[in-house]
């Protein structure tokens, strides 16, 4: 065993040296709300402080969720974004043109950094983040969404795929991420069997993202 004295650093705060602008997708920047950055005419800007919620954008998880967005999002789209995080999908979502995004998540801290996020980017209005899952807003709620959004661990994305499925309209996109390639084959067949067509894959160090279309006719 060996010991040895360290200066005292605020250490919460001393990874934030290493998280710089990154360009995402031809569209979309994270930029971390402490850096100064000036976008190229046309780029969208996502300010970001993502405190202890998962979501910085520099995973492969969050990226390739991102690239699938700015391919599938219209404008004027409403989008759900289940297990926000730190809300990135929901502000990426509107910065391509989403009318109106509803980020649940279950984990209190997410619900906060996520609205505080929200607040940075001046989207109050447009996304609307709440502590719920999915199940709990399509019992209190009808409403119809063109674009679910999800980046969790696939047994749990596929353990919600019929609610997802009953949340989206005909036609509507469900961007899947969060899923290792090994369990790839497992979401692809649960969306097949939930009434979705994948159209879209990305691969990014082990991970997978899919984007999936539902059947006009199903449901």
């Amino acid at each position: 065993v060996a010991t040895a004295m360290v200066d005292e650093e605020d250490w919460a705060n001393a990874w934030k040296q290493y998280f710089k602008p990154v360009r995402i997708s031809e569209k979309l920047t994270i930029k971390p709300t402490w850096e100064a950055y000036r976008p190229a005419p046309g780029e969208k800007v996502i300010e970001l402080d993502p405190g202890m919620a998962f979501g910085t954008g520099t995973h492969a998880t969050t990226s390739l969720c991102l690239r699938l967005l700015e391919k599938v999002v219209e404008q004027g789209d409403d989008v759900v974004d289940v297990g926000t995080g730190s809300g990135i999908l929901a502000i990426g979502a509107v910065q391509l043109g989403a009318r109106h995004v509803l980020a649940l998540d279950l984990d209190p801290v997410a619900v906060s950094s996520a609205s505080e996020n929200v607040r940075l980017n001046g989207l109050e209005q447009q996304v609307n983040v709440k502590q719920s899952d999915l199940l709990q807003v399509m019992n209190r709620s009808r409403d119809k969404y063109d674009v679910l959004v999800a980046n969790i661990l696939a047994p749990i994305l596929i353990s919600f795929m019929n609610e997802a499925a009953k949340v989206v309209k005909p036609g509507a996109w469900y961007v899947a991420s969060g899923v290792i390639a090994a369990k790839e084959k497992d979401v692809t067949e649960a969306m097949e069997q939930a009434g979705f067509q994948v159209i879209h894959r990305l691969l990014e160090d082990d991970w997978v993202a899919l984007a999936a279309r539902r059947k006009g006719d199903h449901l």
